[in-house]
């Protein structure tokens, strides 16, 4: 019984030995540091801190009562999305007094709602220009039209930054995104709330030169350039994603119980 049972007495003895006379080392890691902390971690600037006050307009309380309705009482908490997105829109971006005045409506802890705007890319966290400029660069777009590859150079060229930043004047931020769900319009962009699709070097300098106009003009100036930007979809000329050889298929009555074919 005793021989039976000495395996199983000295194995673990004999186990803990072997990993002790193990060296302990740890191996090197040929990847690159992610230094990167712009969505995990808060660092008070000027115009990003605490101390910054921030309420909501009087007409923007009166959206936030509509809003609320739409939750029972005990749920509210359910709006802090459409809540910071309303801050967002007022204030420029979601900073950190936004989230602390969400809170305080929502009557939850801050970290809930830190936990939100960080995990959703369309709260931006530090400002952005006027003219948030979204590009996308998935494979639809990569691969349609004249690619994204070349929309992304000429914006670059043409504003003299590199995706991830935002211009001197404060105009355009421009950053590289993916899919926006208009593939079938590549390649695209999402400026502000709008889409402008089937893009080429050369209409997309245009638009971006149409914005600046209507941004820096003045007085009666203002009309008229704001007249010259390009309305938002397809700058191509058609309408929504139709053909843009015109209709190919379904051009006649289809075939069904009412209509008979007539070699029959």
């Amino acid at each position: 019984m005793a021989s039976k049972l000495t395996p199983y007495l000295f194995r673990p003895a004999f186990r803990a030995s072997r990993m002790a006379s193990r060296a302990q080392c740890r191996s090197f890691t040929v990847s690159p540091r992610v230094c990167s902390d712009a969505l995990h971690v808060h660092r008070n600037t000027p115009d990003n801190n605490p101390d910054i006050p921030f309420k909501f307009t009087e007409q923007n309380n009166k959206l936030i009562e509509e809003i609320l309705k739409r939750y029972p009482p005990q749920y509210k908490k359910a709006a802090v999305m459409p809540l910071l997105d309303l801050g967002q829109r007022q204030h420029g971006f979601t900073s950190l007094s936004v989230m602390n005045e969400v809170a305080r409506l929502l009557e939850m802890p801050p970290m809930r709602v830190y936990e939100v705007a960080t995990f959703y890319t369309m709260y931006n966290r530090t400002p952005v220009g006027k003219y948030h400029l979204q590009v996308c660069t998935t494979t639809p777009c990569q691969l349609g039209g004249c690619g994204s590859d070349a929309i992304v150079k000429a914006m670059t060229d043409y504003l003299g930054i590199k995706p991830g930043h935002t211009t001197e004047d404060g105009l355009f931020t421009f950053i590289e995104v993916e899919c926006l769900g208009a593939c079938v319009n590549a390649p695209m962009i999402q400026i502000n709330d709008d889409y402008y699709e089937d893009l080429t070097p050369e209409s997309i300098v245009t638009l971006l030169k149409a914005l600046k106009e209507s941004a820096t003009a003045v007085g009666a100036d203002a009309v008229a350039t704001v007249a010259k930007v390009p309305p938002p979809g397809p700058m191509s000329g058609r309408d929504s994603c139709e053909n843009s050889k015109g209709l190919t298929s379904l051009t006649g009555q289809p075939w069904g119980p009412e209509v008979f074919r007539k070699d029959l």
